[in-house]
């Protein structure tokens, strides 16, 4: 590794226990996104399948997040500071800053929309006043948005009561389900209302947390060793994770919805849980749009004192997105994560563990933009996005280039594939001086 210091590296005395990291992938994985998801998945696959496309989904995120994190344990670098040796630094600034800025805007529009919703619900069951859905989406847009330009000190201690709430919403949705619709008899005799394939349903699940796990050597760099980054991952996100979105997938089967503010209603789940859904939904926006704020002032050369003008944007573009019908293009929206992100992992993971044998002092930060790094996360990318079936949402162009659609195996693991293979070919083709 090269001796000039970052000013991200991790002391000794700053490492921390497996335990510790594991919780907050624990705390990421309870959460709105995961119940809708699991809503889709139930809408599409049997049970039985929801629970493979589960294990498969998150078992290429453990895989590749630990890859991350024992990189990041060994260096004590945050992952957009570690793709700089990968991608060069204004490669890897351009490239981090512009996937993490589309993942936070289009997560603030779509949780945005799923606040409105709620809210609206919300104030129909209880006093029977009907406020339209895209105007309880720009009023919550618009809090969310405050909330993170300006801050308000009593969210940490809503998010403490916002999450148990959630799990506890949740638990009684599925009781409340299972009872009002005979769940057992309605899930023996289930078929798919619009089925999907079972690959498109584990690119759904990997697109949950596809950014969470390209970034875990921001977390993973404060673990004591390797052993203990492997740990995190593999107990901190899958059983939650699990739990999560299997909760989503049984109450939109028996309901017959993925909508989640709908399902509750349908449910008949008391205004607390309603409630629980627009905190969680909140206190989880707030850190969308700050981080994407900090992602396209960093994309934009702006240092972090203007982070407040970013941040406005960035949750103005989500709001805007939520008032038009994002929340109708989530299936879209998650295909591009699932193909975007791992195909970076990919090209990182190429150059730490195998051109550099997974050896910190091979590590170097190279200058600029580094070519062989680029083109390797362009086609990984562009694999996934074509085997992943990300280019259906664009018929049109699938009916003038059939190419552009040939599902084959699983979309995000071919762009981890496919960007590691040809980065390693331009390394031996085009070897450094």
């Amino acid at each position: 590794m090269n001796e000039k210091s970052t000013g991200f590296e991790v002391k000794q005395e700053q490492r921390q226990s497996w335990q510790s990291i594991a919780i907050v992938w624990i705390g990421s994985m309870i959460c709105v996104p995961c119940l809708m998801v699991g809503g889709l998945l139930g809408n599409g696959l049997s049970l039985g399948n929801v629970v493979i496309a589960i294990l498969i989904g998150y078992g290429i995120i453990c895989f590749y997040m630990s890859f991350m994190g024992m990189q990041g344990c060994d260096t004590g670098l945050p992952t957009a500071v570690m793709a700089s040796g990968a991608l060069g630094e204004k490669g890897a600034k351009y490239v981090i800053s512009s996937v993490l800025a589309i993942a936070c805007i289009g997560w603030f529009g779509i949780q945005s929309a799923v606040c409105g919703a709620s809210f609206s619900s919300m104030l129909a069951s209880m006093i029977g006043i009907q406020i339209p859905v895209w105007i309880s989406s720009i009023l919550w847009g618009t809090i969310m948005l405050v909330t993170a330009c300006y801050g308000f000190k009593g969210l940490k201690w809503l998010n403490y009561l916002a999450v148990p709430l959630l799990l506890i919403v949740c638990g009684y949705g599925v009781w409340a389900a299972m009872v009002q619709f005979d769940g057992a008899t309605v899930i023996a005799d289930y078929t798919p209302a619009t089925p999907i394939t079972l690959m498109s349903g584990i690119s759904l699940v990997v697109a949950t947390f596809a950014v969470g796990g390209a970034i875990s050597s921001d977390y993973c760099r404060f673990a004591k060793s390797r052993k203990d980054v492997i740990k995190s991952s593999i107990l901190g996100v899958l059983p939650a994770g699990l739990i999560m979105l299997l909760i989503g997938a049984l109450m939109s089967i028996v309901t017959g919805q993925y909508d989640i503010s709908t399902v509750l209603t349908t449910v008949g789940v008391p205004a607390i849980g309603l409630v629980a859904l627009v905190l969680a939904t909140w206190t989880t926006n707030i850190t969308n749009a700050y981080s994407g704020g900090l992602s396209l002032s960093n994309l934009l050369g702006f240092d972090e004192s203007k982070f407040k003008i970013t941040t406005a944007v960035a949750g103005g573009v989500g709001t805007l997105l939520a008032v038009i019908g994002v929340l109708n293009q989530l299936t879209s929206f998650l295909s591009l994560l699932s193909a975007l992100v791992p195909a970076l992992v990919g090209t990182l993971i190429a150059d730490y563990w195998i051109i550099g044998r997974g050896k910190k002092e091979n590590f170097k930060i190279r200058e600029g933009v580094s070519a062989k790094g680029m083109i390797s996360f362009v086609a990984g990318a562009l694999i996934a996005c074509i085997t992943g079936g990300t280019f259906a949402a664009f018929p049109t162009l699938i009916t003038a280039l059939p190419i552009l659609n040939i599902p084959f195996f699983i979309g995000p693991l071919n762009g981890i594939l496919v960007a590691m293979f040809v980065y390693i070919i331009l390394y031996k083709l085009l070897p450094e001086k």
